[in-house]
């Protein structure tokens, strides 16, 4: 009685939090969304393009295969940096690579020799590192435990934007160029331009100390690490039973990337039709994610059974998408490629295939929100889930780096499918064990544990603690 009274009394004194605040995880995760917007979005758009927007897959293929090796390790590294540096010079240390990346594409379209593209694809590779380990600590740490799926949701669909209008680039300043297969310059530059701008938000992204949840809680009151202590916690990731039922998922959530821009957009579309395409596989992303997001925060009461439901609706919709894919598929290969199509001229034809990379997307987005939200439940100190999501990149990039490799050898387009479908079909099982075992759901009848206030449940007494700070200062 004397624990209830306490919380209540806590609750009445509570000041009314407006989400809309600088330092609310509303603004944070918008802010933090927008970086990837212009960033990785726009990476995206022009990965989604096939090759990197030329005609020979090679030199992007190659770039990739170095950008996903490197990242493989500095994404596991990211989460030890991002404790140590903080999110300013940790998320504009990553950004500035991307510029690099675009920008020698647009080297490559005038001297075709992909040396710059490759050192520039390794050297985005640990940017991306730094900034994907920061992005997923702010994600998933930001929120209070029972609107992560929401937040998650919230910067999946303005990072996805990004793609949707960096698809709508080089479909606008190549449409009247029908017959060619390599986009402009102007398609580059524009790419280049918008990545400087998302170099230059990151800096407005408030350290997770200063950052006051609407329940009065901060994510963390340690403000900066060490590199022996961040060494240590991240050799210690790879003993850890949760990290090792997460990797299936993280090696598959990147590898069916190559497979879906090279081996289906790449090979069945022509050049403009292709950016319209990214445009709708970005734009499915958006649905998808808002769709599992809702499922995650607010189907059951129990935070179990919604990941365990969540789940079973990507496992069903997986196996029907591949299955389609797999149909579609059987019409063509390397030895018998198919006539690219257009969205004006091609009819009938246009329609099967486009649906079909349309739910590529929607299952991307639902797939990788949902290891996210199983991540961001986890915990709920952003040190340790920053280490947790730069494990879960790490991982992913080297799926990805193996991927790029698998295409550049010409491995039969059948055999790549079925790969990827049994990757991610593997993976859920695990998902779910990992779930079953190891999320907990609240009990407001029984006072805090450690472990509670590690898998993202707020101590009355951390509550309290967020409250009195609050009155003596004002939030920044």
């Amino acid at each position: 009685m004397g624990f209830q009274g306490d919380e209540e009394a806590t609750a009445a004194k509570a000041p009314a939090l407006s989400p809309f605040r600088y330092n609310s995880p509303l603004v944070q995760v918008s802010l933090i969304g927008l970086v990837c917007f212009c960033c990785p979005g726009m990476f995206n758009a022009l990965s989604g393009l096939g090759g990197g927007g030329q005609v020979d897959h090679t030199a992007a293929n190659n770039a990739n295969t170095a950008l996903y090796t490197t990242f493989s390790i500095f994404g596991i590294l990211g989460g030890g940096a991002y404790n140590i540096f903080g999110p300013k010079i940790t998320l504009a240390m990553g950004c500035s690579t991307y510029v690099l990346y675009a920008g020698s594409f647009l080297y490559y379209n005038h001297h075709l020799d992909q040396t710059f593209a490759i050192i520039a694809g390794a050297i985005l590779g640990i940017g991306a590192g730094f900034l994907w380990a920061g992005q997923g600590a702010i994600m998933t740490s930001y929120p209070t435990a029972g609107r992560k799926g929401t937040y998650i949701s919230l910067f999946w669909t303005i990072f996805n934007l990004g793609g949707v209008m960096g698809g709508l680039i080089p479909f606008i300043l190549n449409y009247h160029r029908e017959d060619s297969e390599t986009v402009n310059d102007k398609t580059y530059i524009a790419f280049m331009c918008i990545m400087s701008a998302g170099a230059l938000i990151s800096i407005a992204i408030l350290s997770p100390d200063r950052v006051v949840r609407d329940d009065g809680t901060r994510c963390t009151s340690i403000k900066y690490s060490n590199v022996t202590t961040e060494a240590i916690e991240i050799l210690k990731l790879f003993g850890n039973w949760k990290m090792q039922l997460l990797i299936p998922a993280a090696w598959a959530s990147n590898f069916f990337y190559t497979y879906h821009f090279n081996d289906v957009n790449g090979l069945m579309f022509n050049l403009r039709t292709r950016g319209l395409n990214n445009v709708f596989y970005w734009g499915s992303q958006m649905i998808g994610s808002v769709g599992i997001g809702y499922v995650l925060d607010f189907s059951f009461k129990s935070r179990r059974t919604r990941g365990l439901v969540g789940v079973g609706i990507v496992t069903v919709l997986g196996t029907t998408i591949w299955a389609g894919g797999l149909a579609n598929q059987l019409n063509y290969s390397f030895d018998k490629l198919p006539n690219l199509l257009d969205f004006e001229r091609s009819g009938s034809d246009f329609a099967g295939p486009f649906v079909l990379y349309f739910c590529y997307g929607l299952l991307d987005a639902m797939f990788q929100n949902l290891v996210y939200w199983t991540i961001g439940a986890l915990a709920d100190n952003s040190e340790v889930l920053s280490r947790y999501v730069g494990f879960y990149k790490g991982v992913q990039s080297a799926g990805a780096a193996v991927a790029w490799q698998v295409d550049k050898k010409k491995v039969p387009l059948l055999n790549q499918l079925i790969v990827n479908w049994v990757q991610t079909t593997l993976s859920y099982p695990l998902l779910a064990l990992l779930i079953y075992k190891a999320i907990k759901d609240a009990d407001s009848s029984k006072p805090a544990t450690d472990e509670d206030t590690a898998s993202g449940l707020p101590t009355p007494a951390s509550m309290k603690d967020g409250y009195k700070e609050l009155e003596t200062s004002t939030p920044t």
